[in-house]
């Protein structure tokens, strides 16, 4: 960037590789390859491009029969391929401009606690790990209801050119403001005004979407002894990681992951055995509410605890566990080529009226499927733990563009899992127990109403789909999980056959677990570096900015682990279903989130001098906009009560206000006076949020419209300092690379960072 110093001595091999030196008794501490594609990349890249063509026309075009999933697979895949090679690699080159020979947050305030250069495989895998919770499986699990084609389209498109783009620009620009988080970044872009809206808007849809995601695991591992034990040995299993990556084994990161690994299956396959005794039921069969508990105190303690002895080791070893199923997943399906029983589009698209969420598809679909393939969550990890790890500028692209891109497909395969189904089991599935009345034969009687194609469901059906997975029941079993579940073991039966159905199905539950609540670690800990910030813009309270006070970040990490806390369980308790009713306004805060991180990102392009390409941050910024807003108006304002939590909350007060003993999902009066707290908090939640962003938006336009007239910016990028150590820009060095790691190996250099730390904590990050 311009505003940036730069004074690398660069020597030059063939005129295509440059070695950046900062120090003449150090070898290179980066390496920058100018070469073109070969013709066999670019052959190979051409090919791609023409599958994936012909899989997208398959999807769209074909009509008259079923759809292979197979064509979902190949087109997603295809489509991440040419984004990830062309356009990341424009963003990288035009806006990004990643320098190797500036250390980064990491090498620079190295503390063994929140500052930490990790190695980028590792990193990738905490990234991914952290950002990769709910959204991606439930999302659009959810969204079936409306059809394959929709949720296909904005999968995959929406993470190719605005969620994937958010996350890679944060975490750079982060980067290069020394680990600053969103909300701090908003403050010195925007002014106090607008960065003051911008830190309390981030901060309180922080708190409601780790309790979100939070309420989805308990609702996974609820009287699930299997999945509470093997979810529960993933915690000394990443210490032991931690501990012998750290004092043990220094650097032997593949040896660390093998022993993870292994005890990591050894975790899953004794969970089952665990939960075939008497002692193991007894033991690890929790209550919805013990389980909440459990979380909220894990959560405080994962985040108080060094990064590199749970957090870090922990994400990195879930990350194998998601990204493995997932491959696997893939795997089955382009070996069992199963075929979409959803229709490309359904009748609820249009009407509203689907029984899994009411609202048309637009703006409903876009915030149901949330994290899949745009998350404002992602800006907080973005600016929150991974820029305080990462070793290197370049790796942003890896590790940003490159984890979203991973998540999106594990978006499409749970679409897959979903729509694989027979559409009546879905929706038998996933309606609530009020009109499906809980059981086989009512929910086949009601479903079988609703004309859906193929033939009718029989109770028998229903009563075998459970029986053969070990269930007692499958009839509404909402909130997404159990469905995806479901269509992973049909899936994954092809190892195995229809023998191994229950074990693939609670194997997924306890995945789908797992999957979530490494979001819920990050986040709490992410939460709590806000959390420190907003405090100390307070006067009097500047210490609490130190991130390496442990007091303030102890009690940080409690205040904010408590009020999540305290959404977690008024959502476990709620009479509707604390999923059902928190999910849309999860869906809606995750996206004004994210309106909030393209705002900032889009203000730091057009102050460092980067106009011309706007653009890249504006288009998704306008269409989230939209969309978001559209939604929250309906969910506040709109008549119906399936829609709208005002429209809710006047029905269940006016039958508190009659004295009513019960009132539909209310059995009792207490259960009605907790839905017309709830939907109050639903409500009053939605309009804060909604009035925050606008605040932060229109703010913004001011600012923006000052600095393209002529107004000096004050640029808030740090001056650059040089590094002292080396690391590759992606997961495998390239030659030239390899080259560079062995000077450094003979010299016998460190390789983590040789900076002298500063004495003024208080300027270290924030």
């Amino acid at each position: 960037m311009s505003s940036r110093t730069a004074w690398p001595e660069t020597e030059e091999q063939d005129g295509e590789v440059v070695l950046l030196r900062t120090d003449p008794g150090l070898p290179p501490v980066g390496v920058v390859e100018r070469r073109a594609p070969s013709p066999l990349a670019r052959v190979v890249l051409a090919v791609v491009a023409l599958v994936g063509a012909a899989a997208w026309a398959m999807i769209a075009l074909t009509r008259s029969e079923e759809v292979n999933a197979v064509w979902l697979v190949v087109a997603a895949i295809a489509s991440y391929v040419i984004g990830f090679r062309l356009y990341a690699k424009f963003i990288e080159q035009k806006v990004v401009r990643p320098r190797d020979d500036h250390a980064t947050p990491a090498e620079l305030f190295e503390d063994g606690r929140d500052f930490v250069p990790t190695d980028r495989r590792v990193l990738f895998g905490h990234h991914f790990a952290a950002i990769a919770g709910a959204g991606p499986l439930v999302g659009p699990v959810l969204a079936a209801q409306m059809g394959y084609l929709p949720s296909t389209l904005w999968i995959v498109v929406g993470v190719v050119f605005a969620g994937a783009v958010q996350d890679y620009l944060v975490l750079a620009f982060s980067t290069r403001r020394r680990g600053r988080s969103l909300g701090q970044m908003a403050k010195e872009e925007l002014g106090p005004v607008g960065g003051g809206a911008a830190l309390v808007a981030v901060l309180a849809i922080m708190i409601l979407l780790i309790a979100v995601l939070a309420m989805i695991v308990v609702n996974a591992l609820a009287e699930s002894p299997w999945g509470v034990f093997s979810i529960s040995m993933t915690l000394p299993i990443a210490v032991l990681m931690g501990v012998w990556l750290r004092f043990v084994r220094p650097g032997k990161v593949g040896e660390t992951t093998a022993i993870g690994v292994v005890l990591l299956i050894l975790a899953v396959v004794g969970g089952g055995w665990v939960a075939q005794t008497d002692w193991g039921t007894h033991a690890f069969t929790w209550s919805k509410t013990t389980i909440a508990l459990a979380i909220v105190a894990y959560g405080f303690v994962a985040s108080a605890l060094p990064v590199w002895l749970m957090l870090a080791p922990r994400d990195y070893l879930s990350s194998f566990m998601k990204i493995s199923v997932i491959s696997l997943l893939a795997v089955a399906v382009l070996l069992a080529h199963p075929t979409a029983q959803m229709p490309a589009i359904t009748a609820f698209a249009t009407n509203g009226a689907g029984p899994v969420f009411a609202g048309t598809l637009f703006p409903f679909l876009f915030i149901t499927i949330a994290c899949g393939a745009l998350s404002g969550f992602h800006s907080l990890v973005s600016s929150g733990t991974t820029p305080k790890l990462l070793e290197k500028e370049s790796q942003a692209r890896l590790i940003g563009y490159g984890s979203m891109v991973v998540e999106s497909f594990v978006a499409i395969m749970a679409l897959i899992s979903a729509v694989i189904l027979d559409p009546h089991l879905y929706f038998v599935m996933n309606a609530p127990a009020g009109v499906t009345k809980g059981t086989a034969e009512a929910a086949a009687a009601w479903v079988n109403g609703l004309g859906l194609p193929g033939a009718p469901l029989a109770p028998g059906t229903l009563k075998d789909a459970a029986s053969a997975v070990g269930e007692h029941s499958v009839v509404s079993r909402v909130g997404g999980a159990p469905t995806l579940a479901l269509g992973m073991s049909h899936v994954l039966s092809v190892f195995g056959g229809s023998a191994l159905a229950g074990f693939w199905y609670h194997f997924a539950i306890m995945f789908e677990a797992l999957f979530i609540l490494t979001t819920v670690d990050a986040g709490t800990r992410v939460a709590r570096f806000m959390l420190s910030d907003t405090l100390g813009n307070v006067p009097g309270l500047v210490k609490f900015k130190d991130p390496s006070w442990r007091p303030g970040s102890l009690l940080c990490s409690l205040v904010v682990a408590c009020a999540w806390g305290s959404l977690l369980l008024m959502g476990v308790t709620d009479p509707l279903g604390g999923i059902n009713t928190l999910y849309p306004l999860f869906g809606v805060a995750n996206q004004l989130l994210a309106a909030v991180a393209l705002t900032v990102v889009t203000m730091i392009l057009l102050r460092t001098g980067l106009a011309r390409w706007a653009w890249v941050t504006l288009a998704p910024l306008a269409w989230d906009l939209v969309v978001t807003l559209t939604a929250s108006w309906q969910k506040i304002f709109s008549a119906n009560p399936s829609i709208g939590y005002w429209a809710q909350h006047r029905r269940y007060a006016a039958a508190q206000a009659r004295g009513a003993s019960s009132f539909e999902s209310a059995k009792t009066p207490e259960q009605i006076d907790a839905v017309v707290r709830n939907t109050a908090v639903q409500t009053a939640l939605s309009v804060l949020l909604a009035v925050l962003v606008l605040v932060v938006v229109l703010i913004a336009a001011r600012v923006a419209w000052r600095t393209l007239r002529g107004s000096p910016a004050q640029v808030q990028e740090e001056p650059a300092v040089p590094s002292k150590i080396f690391a590759p820009r992606g997961f495998f060095p390239t030659k030239a690379e390899r080259e560079v790691a062995r000077e450094w190996a003979a010299t016998g250099a460190r390789t983590s960072t040789a900076l002298p730390k500063s004495s003024d904590t208080t300027q270290r990050c924030c």
